[in-house]
């Protein structure tokens, strides 16, 4: 028996690759297939079940394309209902893998459909739990993220308070615990870093697991300051339910190489949007006007989903150099399958055909620090619970999850400091002002944490009033 947790830390999201006498199981795959197809040939196995805990809302899976090419049957738990062809198990059904046994548990409540799955090892001893958005480390699915239901969030949370006593909670304390995501996913509100954990320690540690919580108790915890899913969330939940676009033809498509003359004529249509992926350094020093910035090295998928409202949007990129298939994949990943291509040499063969860039000061905290008394306009775009947790004294909180509600507040004759914790989401916020007029903006490289560590400047701490 082999149990292999495949993690994407962008996405906070866990696929699991299950191995036992020359047959294996995906669970939750991601929307690229090779990754699981050559595992498979590594490893000597037949993909024989791709099992899903539910219809995710974060990411787009890959089991229609992966059942395709390896001939696997698709698995979910009752109450789903798809455009293609799956296996509907019923609760409790068993299934066989080599010498293994998983029994699928249904156990509603993140989504009407969401099942566990128990594995038992070859001596039929349960081994560990696949939860999907059920149970996570610390934390549990929202009730929130269901798609043409008929159930109310309360009602959800209700049905997953009794998924949780009376199917997961009896199973045994040294069962482990393999959730779909962790720390970072907007799926529940406090998820751990860590990724596993035995169910014994989660009874002790999980808020939602405690003995004498009650039905109420657990459903007001649930339903009390959810921050709002990002925009993409339901457009992902139908993607999941229908026969979608092969990732092959979205990769073949999105890495055409287009020269800096085409290249200018598309970025000139107001119909396609030019997305820059390098880092904020570079982004910073020089760019092609008007481009959003959002890098590669940060949370790539989440905030394009987040900021770009059209998942049917034209995107071509400027990526740093042989990072274009990644690009390509992870905007695929949550369903932005319209890539039509990359600027071949970077932007190094933008400025050498002789066209326009923009940059965006930068400046060290060190400066803030000297310039604080004559600055009016300071903006910490992080999350609210970030900035109630601790901010600098007289700073305004925009977060970037909500600017372009908050773009009136910006006036175009002012100039603005932004910071974020770290540096990335300012410049996100940067190259979206500036995209909308707002040019004088200055971002404070290494966001919070490096003014708070090299700095004097006065801080203010105030009650939380959100888990956003």
């Amino acid at each position: 028996m082999k149990v292999e947790q495949i993690y994407t830390g962008c996405l906070a999201e866990a696929t699991y690759f299950i191995q036992s006498n020359g047959e294996a199981l995906v669970i939750d795959p991601l929307r690229e297939t090779a990754p699981y197809i050559q595992k498979a040939k590594e490893n000597n196995v037949k993909i024989k079940y791709i099992f899903l805990t539910h219809f995710h809302a974060d990411f787009v899976s890959g089991h229609v394309d992966l059942a395709k090419k390896s001939g696997a049957t698709i698995v979910f738990g009752p109450n789903a209902t798809a455009d293609f062809d799956f296996y509907s198990a019923k609760d409790n059904e068993e299934f066989k893998l080599g010498k293994l046994k998983i029994k699928l548990l249904h156990t509603p409540g993140h989504t009407m459909e969401s099942s566990t799955y128990l594995l038992h090892d070859e001596n039929g001893n349960p081994h560990c739990i696949f939860t999907g958005d059920t149970l996570f480390i610390g934390d549990v699915g929202r009730p929130d993220l269901a798609v043409k239901s008929n159930f109310s969030e309360e009602d959800l949370a209700g049905l997953l308070y009794d998924s949780l006593r009376n199917k997961i909670m009896p199973l045994d304390d040294n069962i482990i615990v393999y959730p779909a995501h962790g720390a970072g996913s907007a799926c529940g509100k406090n998820m751990s870093k860590e990724t596993f954990d035995t169910l014994g320690n989660q009874k002790l540690l999980n808020y939602a697991l405690k003995s004498d919580m009650s039905k109420t108790e657990f459903i007001k915890e649930l339903t009390t300051d959810l921050a709002k899913p990002p925009k993409y969330f339901p457009k992902n939940v139908l993607m999941n339910q229908s026969v979608n676009v092969e990732i092959d033809s979205i990769l073949k498509k999105g890495t055409i190489a287009i020269d800096a003359n085409s290249f200018e004529k598309l970025n000139s249509d107001a119909s396609i949007l030019t997305l820059d992926c390098r880092t904020q350094k570079d982004f910073s020093k020089s760019h092609i006007p008007n481009s959003l910035f959002i890098g590669l090295n940060g949370a790539f998928a989440p905030w394009v989903g987040t900021l770009i409202s059209d998942i049917n949007q034209s995107i071509i990129l400027v990526c740093p150099e042989g990072k274009e298939q990644e690009a390509v994949t992870r905007l695929a990943r949550i369903g932005y399958d319209n890539s039509i291509g990359f600027l071949d040499g970077g932007i190094k063969s933008w400025i050498d055909a002789g066209f326009e860039t923009d940059s965006v000061l930068s400046i060290q905290p060190s400066t803030l620090e000297k310039k604080y008394s004559t600055i009016s306009n300071l903006v910490d775009i992080r999350k609210p619970g970030e900035y109630n947790s601790e901010h600098i004294k007289d700073i305004e909180n925009l977060p970037l999850d909500a600017i372009y509600e908050s773009m009136d507040k910006y006036n175009p004759e002012k100039t603005y400091h932004i910071h974020c914790q770290g540096g990335y989401r300012s410049m996100i916020a940067s190259s979206i002002l500036k995209a909308n007029g707002i040019h004088n903006v200055i971002d404070i490289a290494g966001g919070f944490k490096l003014i708070k560590d090299t700095t004097d400047l006065e801080m203010v701490t105030q009650q939380c009033s959100s888990n956003n």
